[in-house]
């Protein structure tokens, strides 16, 4: 018995250094994620069709946003490494790789949004038979989009910044300055949305309008916090890269963007799929989604600082080192996610009734907070083992098993249950929810052979 807990649980200390990386990215993903919450619930109050315009549109920008992670998490890989080796000017280049790539990925997404984003928009309709309500839908999710694009740039600042500040260990930067700008969004919401205080009443536009500008907050106080960090130090003197360097990042970032890309494009597809069953649908999985992305927060950071840990730790050669720190951290991730999948199930049938929408979109949220909760321990396994995969830089088969899988498996699963049966949206979702069991066992087996104990910046 001892020797069991020995191999697959902590000290005190061991739990206390990761909780000192892991708890800020956790604070600042939760409270990110509870305010978008409180967001969703006030654009919830104006009515079904506004909710799931905004929805929509938050879809796409999703895909946006995870091209922008799988960039600055290319990056990070070397990044991490390198402050476990100690080596400021890699870390630097490092950086600049990402606001480059960064810069192009967001001129390519804001130009696609603005010229085809009401096409975009609408193959989310196609299940709504109502073409009143798919019009107001279509242009209350266009208007959201349009104006939220202004604040991509942001994103792509305070991501880069943020995520290099955390490869390093420094994670309270990010979740102080992440927290001023959540709560400034909170408050231009109410203060915009609605109208208060003398405030013009904008809708779904003032949603939006609260976001871009929290992005720039954000943004502005991470930027200007980090200078007395020496490795942002003489960050924009140049922006050249040594070539030898740029390809080495290259190969581990545009594959790990196009693994980010082509996974959210599968997220799409598979909320496209349980759009075909009408608006109360889309509101449904809305609803719900919203407070499993509260939930998800705490195991999402755990594996964020498996990267970071297991990276430096990779980085300064310790090899055996991380392969015991990372089987602890697995199962501390799968403890986290049974326990936030408890709550889940305690609050499903509660969390619905805070919207202004149908019984029936309500239902179909309930089921699926009560499905997600099941499976949550699952969904922590799979993230703790893409990102113990990924910080020993073996990107490739991170894409086998995340993207790749996702588009042999749930997607074409999701296609055919909605357009050859008529299972409704939460049988849908268990279905699909259960396959990533295929998954869990091909990351496990992966982690088992030490395909990813490598040290790539020696």
């Amino acid at each position: 018995m001892g020797r069991i807990r020995d191999k697959y649980f902590g000290s005190r200390a061991f739990y206390a250094s990761a909780l000192a990386i892991a708890l800020p990215i956790a604070v600042q993903n939760c409270f990110t994620n509870f305010v978008n919450l409180l967001d969703n619930v006030m654009v919830g109050q104006m009515g079904t069709l506004e909710m799931s315009g905004v929805s929509i549109s938050n879809q796409l920008l999703f895909v946006c946003n995870l091209c922008i992670f799988g960039t600055v998490s290319g990056g990070g890989i070397f990044c991490s490494q390198f402050f476990g080796k100690e080596d400021d000017e890699g870390i630097r280049n490092t950086i600049r790789f990402k606001l480059l790539l960064g810069a192009a990925i967001i001129t390519t997404s804001i130009l696609i949004f603005i010229f085809l984003g009401r096409e975009l928009i609408a193959l989310f309709l196609s299940g709504e038979k109502d073409q009143a309500s798919v019009r107001v839908t279509l242009e209350q999710g266009y208007s959201y989009l349009r104006i939220m694009t202004l604040g991509i740039p942001g994103f792509l600042l305070s991501q880069v910044y943020a995520s290099t500040l955390r490869e390093g260990g420094e994670t309270m930067l990010p979740m102080r300055s992440g927290i001023i700008a959540i709560l400034t969004n909170l408050g231009l919401n109410y203060l915009l949305i609605f109208g208060h205080f003398g405030f013009p009443r904008l809708g779904v536009d003032g949603a939006a309008i609260a976001t871009v500008i929290s992005r720039y907050v954000e943004a502005g106080i991470i930027i200007v916090k980090s200078g007395r960090f020496p490795f942002f130090r003489g960050l924009y003197r140049t922006l050249l890269i040594p070539f030898p360097l740029f390809r080495r990042i290259f190969r581990a970032a545009i594959p790990l963007m196009l693994n980010e890309t082509f996974w959210s494009l599968a997220m799409s597809a598979l909320v496209q799929c349980y759009s075909t069953r009408g608006i109360n649908a889309v509101a449904g999985y809305n609803i719900a989604n919203t407070i499993i992305q509260v939930a998800n927060s705490a195991f999402l950071a755990i594996g964020s600082s498996i990267g970071i840990i297991i990276g430096n730790l990779l980085g300064a050669g310790k090899g055996e080192e991380a392969v015991s720190t990372d089987r602890k951290l697995i199962v501390f991730s799968m403890m986290v996610g049974a326990a936030t999948g408890a709550l889940l199930l305690l609050i499903s049938e509660v969390f619905p009734l805070l919207y202004n929408t149908s019984h029936e979109a309500r239902r179909i949220a309930a089921e699926l907070i009560m499905i997600q909760g099941l499976f949550l321990p699952l969904f922590a396994l799979r993230n703790a083992s893409y990102f113990t995969l990924r910080s020993g830089g073996k990107i490739m088969i991170t894409i086998l098993t995340d993207s790749l899988f996702m588009w042999m498996v749930p997607v074409p699963l999701a296609f055919a249950l909605s357009r050859f049966t008529s299972l409704p949206v939460p049988a849908l979702f268990a279905i699909v929810q259960s396959s990533y069991i295929f998954n869990c066992i091909v990351g496990v087996v992966l982690i088992k052979r030490r395909v990813w104990v490598r040290n790539i910046v020696a």
